[in-house]
């Protein structure tokens, strides 16, 4: 019975892939079919539209004055004149290929969906008896006050010390503190860089760690599954928790859940206006910085790969998802063992513009390596650690411990249900193309 539910299973997700394929076909030949020579000619155009915005960005990023304000104009006016064109020209044809595109999308992740697929392997573990839990209040605009996170924590039983926000304090030392008084665990409600020094601390006595999405982003959160909406449901892993093996990224001997940026990022970060004003301070600094003018030239190596002059770097606790559109920013595992590496490396609009249209393009360095090492010209390198702005000595060496870090989650994450497999055309096309049960897809758990 079993294997006639999987077969069954496995068959609708073929023609799932096949149906995907053709509609995304479907979606490139409405508009040729309906426009002829014009569509064809459409098409051209719209590519062409793309360049010059894409080239346009990088004047808006690397100008100043009168030529970054008709720049930007052209990256807000030309798309805009493209779907104009558009929508004049083919009429009913393009929101039926948009239609098609959709659902060639939606098709193509039902029919990925567990195919290829890891989940950490979960272990089940009594509650733990004397939990310390550390928050923010500062954080997520306010959640640990708006959702009563002290009070439902102490509820099940947790020691809960709410930071000071007028008061500069030691999370290291009170998460320190915590386990030489018996903490069993340790939980932070609060953003990424806060997380990532707890978590050092839990790692270190090989005791668990709790996160609870209080953070503004709380990217390592949504990798775990975890509800960012509803920051109340993480405490439920201090009653009915699961504990899970994942990897913890080092740079020197700094921690970080997510990643360390380097470059231009790196060195926004650390400008006293930047909280206050993020987009004018990133306006007023990126031209010299991507242009050279200012910064430090960087030399990044991993392995047998050395990048020379980047703008930016940036070494992840596993690597993100990168030829994927729809899942950018996410990563697939948290327990590889391996640091991902993105280099960004471009000097004019031509390679800005590569990145975009270019399947394979020369400014971006996309890899996977246990070690890279990040060089300044001189004695530091500025670093953005999980946001946070640093400053370090040179080089900065950034590793991962593979395993090092028990995390407690709920037993039941939302995020599981919701997450959706990379979109991966080539695997798509191999998944159409089987017959019968000779490739069914394997799952890894």
């Amino acid at each position: 019975m079993i294997d006639d539910v999987s077969g069954r299973s496995y068959r609708v997700q073929r023609w799932a892939a096949r149906g995907s394929l053709a509609a995304a076909g479907l979606a490139l030949l409405v508009p040729l079919a309906y426009g002829g020579v014009g569509g064809v000619l459409m098409l051209v155009g719209g590519a062409f539209g793309v360049v010059v915005t894409v080239a346009a960005v990088w004047w808006t990023l690397t100008l100043r004055g009168p030529l970054r304000g008709v720049a930007a104009l052209v990256v807000l006016t030309v798309p805009a004149c493209v779907v104009a064109l558009f929508a004049v020209t083919l009429f009913w044809a393009l929101p039926v290929a948009v239609a098609l595109w959709a659902l060639a999308v939606w098709l193509g992740r039902y029919a990925l969906r567990g195919t290829g697929t890891h989940r950490v392997r979960e272990r089940r573990c009594p509650p733990p008896a004397r939990p310390f839990l550390i928050m923010n209040p500062r954080s997520g605009g306010g959640k640990v006050g708006r959702f009563g996170l002290k009070e439902r924590a102490e509820r099940l039983g947790a020691r809960v010390v709410v930071l000071d926000p007028e008061k500069q304090q030691d999370v290291t030392e009170l998460a320190r503190g915590a386990v030489a008084a018996g903490a069993d665990l340790l939980g932070v409600a609060g953003g990424d860089g806060t997380q990532a020094l707890v978590a050092a601390v839990a790692a270190e006595h090989d005791i668990p760690f709790l996160v609870v999405t209080a953070g503004t982003r709380n990217h390592f959160a949504l990798d775990l599954g975890l509800d960012r909406d509803d920051p109340t449901t993480c405490l439920d892993a201090l009653t009915d928790g699961v504990e899970l093996r994942v990897d913890l990224g080092f740079a020197n001997d700094r921690p970080f859940v997510n990643n360390a940026s380097f470059g231009a990022y790196a060195a926004i970060v650390q400008s006293p206006s930047y909280r206050a004003d993020k987009l004018g301070t990133s306006l007023e600094l990126l031209p010299d910085l991507l242009t050279g003018k200012q910064g430090p030239r960087l030399t990044a190596r991993a392995g047998d790969t050395t990048l020379d002059a980047p703008q930016a770097v940036l070494v992840s606790n596993n690597p993100y998802r990168t030829g994927d559109p729809f899942g950018f920013g996410r990563r697939d595992r948290l327990d590889t063992g391996m640091l991902g590496m993105l280099g960004v490396r471009v000097e004019n609009a031509a390679e800005a513009a590569a990145l975009v249209l270019d399947p394979a393009p020369a400014g971006l360095t996309v890899l996977t390596a246990r070690e890279v090492v990040v060089e300044s010209d001189g004695p530091e390198v500025e670093v953005g650690l999980d946001g946070e702005g640093l400053v370090l000595s040179s080089p900065v060496r950034c590793r991962i411990e593979p395993g090092a870090l028990r995390v407690r989650v709920p037993r039941h994450r939302p995020g599981l249900a919701r997450r959706d497999p990379a979109l991966d055309w080539r695997r798509l096309r191999k998944l159409a193309a089987t017959v019968g049960r000779t490739a069914r897809p394997h799952y890894r758990g």
